[in-house]
């Protein structure tokens, strides 16, 4: 019944639908890999990002070589800025809108130097290609609250002077002409004293899980309803096959063709019985006519 599956037509639909299903098996679990690394972020997030914050002597290995696990720990830092080393970091959007970020670097009171991120800026009105204006930090010994973030890769592309490309510390330390720790930077929570006029402090990230799980879900999905689409269409080519075997059956039991041949047999003509009785007005006219030879 189920032979033309064999055939090389099915066999062809059967891969077709086998590639379809792998495809959507690969796309499922990519989600899925992302909504792991989402939730690992939110896990730090959470565990981190509001945590009493730790003096520097415990995390200066990780301003040198950043644990991920320990990203947005906040650290507490004693120094001053280093205002002649301000910088300001370029195509920095926050909520849809572009701007700017405020790096300055920050030398402890240990003789060391860290970055902080001070905050955002919008793209100025009146100088076109950086912000009206840059608040300056406070100065003197300030005590600042930062979370640690890692350090950006290089950018293949330049930037105006007093601005960078990209977060890279490296980079910014050969600018700067002395060194700088270069594992991690730090995003300011809070300073004290308090600057006059600040950036605009960054928001808490987001600790919503997405729509990963739902895609991946909907991909593994696919691939299954692939398969029950092949095994539906199979199983009504088995049933129209089964419905034209019956009719050709029956067809052959009645001495007929079946329906679908396309050669119909002439059909003989059976000649009408004749009347017994008297001949007719009209035979007997075919008799004289017969009889005088027309």
């Amino acid at each position: 019944m189920y032979r033309f599956l064999f055939s090389s037509k099915w066999l062809g639909y059967l891969l077709l639908a086998a590639i379809f299903a792998t495809a959507c098996v690969f796309l499922g679990r990519w989600q899925m890999d992302r909504r792991a690394e989402t939730l690992a972020e939110i896990n730090r997030v959470v565990s981190n990002y509001s945590a009493a914050p730790i003096p520097f002597a415990e995390a200066r290995d990780e301003f040198a070589q950043l644990d991920p696990e320990k990203e947005w720990t906040q650290v507490e830092l004693k120094g001053r800025y280093d205002v002649t080393g301000q910088r300001i970091v370029r195509n920095r959007p926050l909520n849809g809108q572009p701007g700017y970020e405020v790096v300055v670097p920050f030398k402890l009171d240990s003789g060391e130097t860290v970055v902080i991120d001070r905050g955002w800026l919008p793209i100025g009105n009146n100088n076109p290609g950086s912000p009206d204006s840059v608040p300056e930090p406070p100065s003197g010994e300030v005590t600042a609250i930062v979370r640690l973030k890692p350090g950006e890769p290089q950018l293949q592309r330049g930037a105006p002077d007093g601005q960078l490309a990209s977060i890279d510390l490296p980079a910014y330390s050969d600018e700067l002409g002395y060194p700088l720790l270069t594992g991690a930077y730090g995003q300011l929570a809070s300073e004290t004293p308090a600057a006059a006029d600040m950036p605009f402090p960054f928001p808490m990230p987001s600790t919503e899980e997405g729509t990963h799980l739902s895609y991946s879900l909907q991909w593994f999905a696919f691939g299954v309803l692939m398969f029950v689409g092949f095994g539906y269409a199979a199983r009504q080519q088995a049933r129209n096959a089964a419905i034209d075997a019956e009719d050709a059956l029956e067809a052959e039991e009645a001495g007929l063709e079946p329906m679908h041949s396309t050669a119909a047999a002439p059909r003989r003509r059976t000649p009408a019985p004749r009347r017994s009785g008297k001949p007719t007005a009209e035979e007997e006219e075919d008799a004289i006519l017969d009889a005088q030879g027309y």
